[in-house]
Parts: C-alpha cells; sequence; structure tokens
C-alpha cells in the first residue's frame, strides 16, 4: 500500500492492513528520518519523488489522502504519469460529503448531483472528476470515498471542555453527519478486500446531529458543566467557523452496508463518545 498522504485517518488503516500482512509506505511533508508515519515506512513529499515513483510503479493499492489546492490535486499534478500506468488493483481518493452542498437539512446519497457552495467543496469536486478522467482514460480502479466530518482519539470535544474553550453554538435545524475514524478505515479495508472500480461511497454514521448535541453529551460524559447556549447570529466567530454551518444536509450510509457489509462499531456520537470519554480515563 502507498498512501499519498499519510496524515491521522490513514494511520488507523495502516494498523489494521499491517496485522494482515501488508507493508505499507507513506508520504510525509516532514523529514521521513524524523518522525514515525503510524507504521508506515515513510518518505518526504515533496523531497523523495524519485522514491514515490517507485511506490507507484510496485503499489497493490494506493491511498490518496492529500486534499487539492487552487492548483489542483497535489497529487495527479506530481504523479500523474506514473499513476497512469500503475499496477495498483485499488485505489482509493478521499473527498468530502462537502461536494454535495447545501442540502436545507434534506438527505442525500451515491446518486444525488453534487453542487458545492463553498470553495473547498468546489476543489474536492473538481478533484474527482480530474481523478474520475484518469481512470476512465487508463483503466484505472478508482474508488472515491465522500466522507463526514472525521473524530477519534485526540479529536475529540473533550480536550476543548476540560479547557473550558468548547462553544454550543445554536442554528436551528442545523445537522452534521461524522464518522468514528476507526469506522472510517475499516470502511477502507473493506473496499480493498472487494474492490469495484468506479463506485462512491458515503461514509458516515447513522445519526446526524446538532453539533451542540456533542458538546453537552461529551460534557455530561465527562461530568463538566455543558457550556451555555450561543445564538448562530450573534455568535462571535472566525469566517472559517462560520462556513462550516452554510451546509445544513442528512448524509446516507446505505451502500457501505450493503456492498461492503460493513457494521459500524460506533454507529452514532453516543457510542463514540462513550469510547473515546473510557480511553481517556
Amino acid at each position: 500500500m502507498l498512501v499519498l498522504g499519510h496524515g491521522y485517518s490513514a494511520g488507523y488503516l495502516t494498523a489494521l492492513l499491517a496485522a494482515q500482512g501488508w507493508h505499507v509506505t507513506g508520504t510525509t511533508r516532514n523529514d521521513p528520518t524524523r518522525v514515525t508515519v503510524a507504521g508506515a515506512r515513510a518518505l518526504a513529499w515533496p523531497g523523495q519523488e524519485a522514491a514515490i515513483r517507485q511506490a507507484i510503479a510496485r503499489a497493490d493499492a494506493i491511498l490518496v489522502s492529500a486534499g487539492p489546492d487552487a492548483g489542483g490535486d497535489p497529487a495527479l499534478r506530481d504523479f500523474a504519469p506514473d499513476l497512469a500506468a500503475t499496477p495498483a488493483r485499488w485505489i482509493g481518493y478521499l473527498s468530502t460529503t462537502g461536494v454535495y452542498g447545501d442540502r436545507q437539512g434534506g438527505w442525500v446519497h451515491e446518486d444525488d448531483a453534487p453542487a458545492p457552495t463553498t470553495r473547498r467543496g468546489e476543489q474536492r469536486l473538481r478533484a474527482e472528476s480530474d481523478w474520475q478522467a484518469l481512470a476512465a482514460a487508463h483503466g484505472l480502479p478508482l474508488h472515491i470515498f465522500r466522507i463526514a466530518g472525521i473524530y477519534g482519539p485526540g479529536r475529540g470535544p473533550f480536550a476543548k471542555l476540560r479547557a473550558g474553550t468548547a462553544r454550543r453554538i445554536v442554528k436551528p435545524g442545523q445537522v452534521f453527519s461524522r464518522i468514528h475514524v476507526q469506522d472510517l478505515a475499516r470502511v477502507l479495508a473493506a473496499s480493498i478486500r472487494q474492490p469495484r472500480p468506479g463506485a462512491i461511497y458515503n461514509v458516515c454514521d447513522d445519526d446526524p446531529a446538532p453539533p451542540e448535541d456533542i458538546i453537552a453529551h461529551a460534557a455530561r460524559l465527562t461530568g463538566l458543566p455543558v457550556p451555555p447556549a450561543e445564538d448562530f447570529d450573534a455568535a462571535v466567530m472566525t469566517p472559517m467557523a462560520r462556513s462550516f454551518y452554510a451546509e445544513n444536509k442528512r448524509v446516507r450510509n446505505d451502500r457501505i452496508k450493503t456492498e461492503l457489509g460493513v457494521a459500524l462499531q460506533f454507529p452514532d456520537y453516543r457510542s463514540g463518545l462513550r469510547a473515546l470519554a473510557q480511553d481517556a480515563d
């Protein structure tokens, strides 16, 4: 397995694959002699492009986790000819449910036409299209995963609650979908076991929920005070933080269950937060 952009989520997939005998190589922006990439052999990108090209040429599977920028997808920009010729039997591209845009709280599934409303969503959709074009031209086994908000160990609300910086911003009717990082890794591993080139999968749990409910539940789990509710319209927020509330949708995850046979370990935020709180004790 080669991971282009080996970060938080890829580390959990690496752990699953290593237990099955896979050898994983992951790229990092840091000095690869000074960092540990969650059990993977580390290569610097940028810096070690020749070694990365060699890894592409011998990979059984490739995961693309590096996000796009204003110039497009960096993996395609740097390695498109190599990727076009890879022998990999599985390629996974990590996208986002942001490509669906705002649905005013309605449900979306994989067959709904994307309609991004943010620059981030537009960049992701453009990257998806570029990958699909490369796959179509060269017969690549591309799989696209549209992922909801990722949480897990080290990425939950507990640190902010303990620091007193957690906020309960209330925008009536607003919900978000999310996914525990361990369930994300299990979805990717299931797809690797049973590839279906061209497939698109939504990756989220069963329970789209208001963000203020997550903070309140986490506070109760840890015995900390529930932060006061703040009205969204009056709340002082950065433009980036406010932009996350511009889209409101509920994401369906039926396909990961019916096609990949995944039974979520954490089907809702309550089970996920409970596990995180127990691990922290």
